[in-house]
């Protein structure tokens, strides 16, 4: 009887997200064990992926599922001791301070070089594609990687800071492209020795090294898919070090995934398996923490543009599953692609969005011209 209560339970809170318990949609939540019920209202998204990892339940259409919750405010409404723990946390302690600064490359960007080849683009770009007159992923990056070297209106000779260069992608296309030199900051000792290896030969130099400790000048700065983990209790030290590192005439450009609603922390799930210590900015936290110290030149959100980044790495990762399987398990299978739809819905919802802000120190005289 009281497992009944607690399946109503979770049939009701469903419900305004039109997702059924054992339903023929394809977004509806297919049961195989009867303790989901109340793991979810116990653990909320921690329990609801974690069943999911562990079998628990199955939905043939993950994204579509996800989108529905979040498009109709679930996740905000459902708060449990899991959801207010990962909150206090954040608010009593850096969860970015420098000395944990290397945590996200060890448990996150070093799990297998191989596993990222064969899920990313040929030049291993992990962030959002731009699908502007693309057709497949390699084309959507290249776009990407050179609307960013655009927008920052690079010119032969240029010195380059990229922060949470990743592995090399953008610092080889802007070295041979654009003819600038480089010095690009990961916290990957993977990314390191494979970005090295990538722009060997090229006036790129790849360092170890939290952007915390850089203090140099150069003609522009570029940070892409890396500010999802400073914290918001260092977005001003970010912001002051860009400034500190970038000539007065310069520019900075921020490539970055955002949420509508300031918070502290992320999603527990996410930051127990995926990302730890990450979050989203929102507007306002990103504006204070510049202020002052930049003028925006542009702003440009194309997040429509990451749900469709995100579906073709799914695929490239369930394709090549058979590969990857001699090095990861089927539970670390479930994990990944349970991550990477369920990101393709909260996109879809508009939940999250990305943005590319452009920014000077002290105002471009004659303005900026946006590029889309």
């Amino acid at each position: 009887m009281l497992k009944n209560s607690f399946k109503q339970k979770v049939e009701e809170i469903l419900a305004p997200a039109d997702v059924r318990i054992n339903g023929d949609r394809l977004w509806d939540i297919q049961v195989h064990n009867e303790n989901f019920y109340k793991r979810v209202l116990a653990e909320g998204s921690l329990g609801f992926g974690e069943s999911y990892m562990d079998g628990w339940w199955d939905s043939t259409d993950i994204a579509a599922l996800v989108e529905k919750i979040f498009h109709s405010g679930l996740f905000q409404k459902v708060k449990t001791f899991q959801t207010f723990k990962v909150i206090l946390k954040a608010k009593l302690s850096n969860l970015q301070r420098k000395s944990k600064a290397f945590e996200i490359g060890q448990k996150h960007y070093d799990i297998g070089n191989d596993l990222y080849r064969l899920m990313l683009d040929k030049r291993l770009v992990y962030s959002c594609a731009y699908w502007k007159n693309a057709s497949d992923l390699d084309q959507a990056q290249e776009h990407k990687l050179d609307l960013v070297c655009q927008k920052l209106s690079l010119r032969p000779g240029m010195t380059v800071l990229d922060i949470g260069c990743g592995w090399g992608g953008l610092a080889k296309f802007a070295a041979e492209k654009y003819k600038v030199s480089l010095v690009g900051l990961t916290v990957s000792k993977n990314q390191l020795e494979l970005a090295s290896a990538v722009c060997q030969g090229l006036p790129v130099e790849i360092r170890l090294q939290d952007y915390r400790e850089i203090d140099q000048k150069f003609d522009r700065i570029v940070s892409i898919g890396m500010f999802e983990h400073v914290g918001y209790k260092n977005y001003r030290t970010f912001m002051e070090v860009v400034n500190r590192c970038l000539e007065d005439n310069g520019l900075f450009l921020l490539h970055t995934i955002g949420g509508n609603q300031s918070a502290a922390t992320s999603d527990p799930w996410i930051l127990k398996y995926i990302f730890p210590n990450s979050m989203l900015p929102s507007l306002k936290q990103i504006a204070t923490a510049c202020e002052s110290l930049f003028v925006m030149e542009d702003w440009h959100n194309f997040g429509p543009d990451y749900a469709r980044t995100l579906a073709a790495w799914f695929n490239n990762f369930d394709k090549n599953w058979d590969t990857l399987k001699t090095d990861y398990d089927q539970r670390f299978y479930r994990m990944w692609k349970f991550y990477l739809l369920s990101c393709v819905g909260t996109f879809r919802s508009r939940t999250n969005q990305l943005w590319q802000i452009v920014f000077s120190k002290k105002g471009l005289k004659d303005g900026y011209q946006s590029l889309r």
